[in-house]
């Protein structure tokens, strides 16, 4: 497989930053090309950025604020948005839809602390509304560019009901025989964790980062439909049946970090669950938008597109999208990495993400 080239992201300086603990470029979590933009998402942050391609880079950085487009289920200050911890992105008749991880944190230990103050936070378990947000906001065209509104007759951005317990997703999973014991676990230690969205049609994959059983990873698939001011979720065949699908994957101990539609066939990318260096692929699943009831797919069953280079500690990919840097032609995949190296980061406020040639 040639090795990637690079293509440089451009932020703005002032909007490097994702709420004081991090700049956006460090922790880009999903990726998404329309037209000739690019929309990408930091992990710690509540908003989603538009930037340009053009002349080889993306660049004329544009920041959206979701609490100004979407009712959020947080209250606070303007100023002080929680984050969403933003894991998918896809866009679909007009609509840009997001989801965030659904998943709760364990409280970090601080070096310095003394023992009883680790001890305690260790213990302690967060759930943040935000983070189990999954909407869609309505998309106009601007000076011929793409922008995230809150209203565009008769659209207007919904999100499922939900609060800092949880949605109507995951009050519905604590039922489920295989997804119930991981509801309460956080996100990294083999918990509830969503990364990952692509909508077909009336219906969204989302993509499971965690739980992962006895290697097994799962895809969910929903279809919210427009219920007033909320969305809800209807059954996934638009008749009596179950109102989520769930998908069997044989990842072999990885989980699934990202999803992106090409024609009926999902792209997936494999990654550690955990905090951790490890194997990242893409894999192939072919003609899953074709499917019509739970699939249960032995790891031979999905074709392997190419392997993803990771580092020691640093460059774990997150998000992948397919990419056309001209507007024409085959797409290459795009990936953009969470705790990049050192060597990606350019200047103040730039970063390079890496292009791989799809095999044909």
């Amino acid at each position: 497989m040639p090795a990637p080239r690079t293509f440089k992201l451009e932020f703005q300086p002032a909007l490097d930053d994702a709420k004081g603990r991090k700049e956006l470029r460090d922790g880009l979590s999903t990726v998404l090309q329309i037209g000739r933009t690019l929309w990408v998402a930091n992990d710690e942050s509540a908003s989603v950025e538009r930037l340009t391609v053009a002349e080889g880079r993306a660049a004329e950085h544009v920041q959206f604020p979701l609490r100004e487009v979407l009712d959020l289920p947080t209250e606070g200050r303007k100023d002080d948005t929680p984050e969403i911890d933003i894991e998918g992105m896809d866009r679909a008749d007009g609509y840009l839809w997001v989801v965030g991880s659904h998943s709760l944190k364990r409280c970090k230990v601080h070096a310095g602390d003394p023992v009883a103050r680790s001890v305690k936070r260790l213990g302690r378990l967060e759930a943040q509304a935000n983070r189990f947000l999954l909407a869609r906001i309505p998309m106009q065209e601007r000076d011929g560019l793409p922008v995230l509104v809150r209203k565009d007759k008769p659209r207007r951005a919904q999100r499922l009901r939900g609060d800092a317990q949880g949605n109507d997703l995951t009050r519905l999973l604590r039922k489920d025989k295989h997804l119930a014991p991981f509801i309460g676990l956080p996100g990294k230690e083999n918990g509830f964790d969503v990364e990952g969205l692509a909508v077909v049609g009336e219906r969204l994959f989302l993509g499971l980062r965690g739980p992962v059983l006895r290697g097994w990873a799962m895809v969910l698939e929903l279809r919210p439909v427009d219920d007033g001011r909320w969305l809800k979720l209807d059954p996934v065949d638009g008749r009596k049946g179950p109102r989520v699908r769930k998908h069997f994957l044989q990842l072999q101990g990885l989980g699934v970090r990202d999803l992106c539609l090409q024609g009926e066939d999902l792209l997936l990318l494999a990654g550690p669950t955990m905090g951790l260096d490890g194997p990242v692929r893409v894999l192939r699943w072919r003609g899953a938008a074709r499917c019509e009831d739970s699939c249960v797919l032995e790891a031979e069953a999905l074709e392997h597109v190419l392997d993803i280079p990771f580092g020691r500690g640093c460059d774990h990919a997150e998000g992948l999208a397919l990419f056309r840097p001209d507007g024409e032609g085959d797409p290459s995949l795009l990936v953009v990495y969470d705790s990049p190296a050192p060597r990606r980061q350019v200047g103040a406020s730039s970063l390079k993400a890496d292009v791989f040639e799809l095999p044909a």
